[in-house]
């Protein structure tokens, strides 16, 4: 199964140098382990942009969808047998970024 782990952070600073270390580190060693699918890091919000062509409507926005103080910073997608693993490798995750992460298993078809 696999499952998104959103990193939440409140701030525009970037990660420290030895918060990527060990953010690459762990990428690493979970690819090593054979959890790794997929993983990014995500601009700025003010670096978005939301369409909504819902019956055709056109309309383009610049900025986020919702205006918070906290918002999705990076996000890995992993592969793990069940909820119990795939927190555990979360909150090595979490460490590693140093951030509050999400974790929600994708939609079964």
């Amino acid at each position: 199964m696999q499952y998104l782990v959103s990193v939440l952070f409140d701030d525009s600073i970037v990660p420290r140098d030895d918060e990527m270390a060990a953010i690459d580190a762990f990428n690493d060693r979970m690819r090593d382990e054979g959890h790794w699918v997929f993983a990014g890091g995500l601009a700025a919000p003010s670096a978005a942009t939301v369409l909504d062509n819902r019956d055709g409507a056109g309309l383009i926005t610049d900025g986020p969808y919702v205006e918070t103080k906290e918002y999705l910073a990076g996000f890995w997608v992993f592969e793990a047998p069940d909820l119990d693993v795939a927190l555990k490798i979360a909150a090595e995750g979490s460490r590693a970024c140093n951030r509050r992460v999400e974790v929600r298993p994708f939609a079964q078809p």
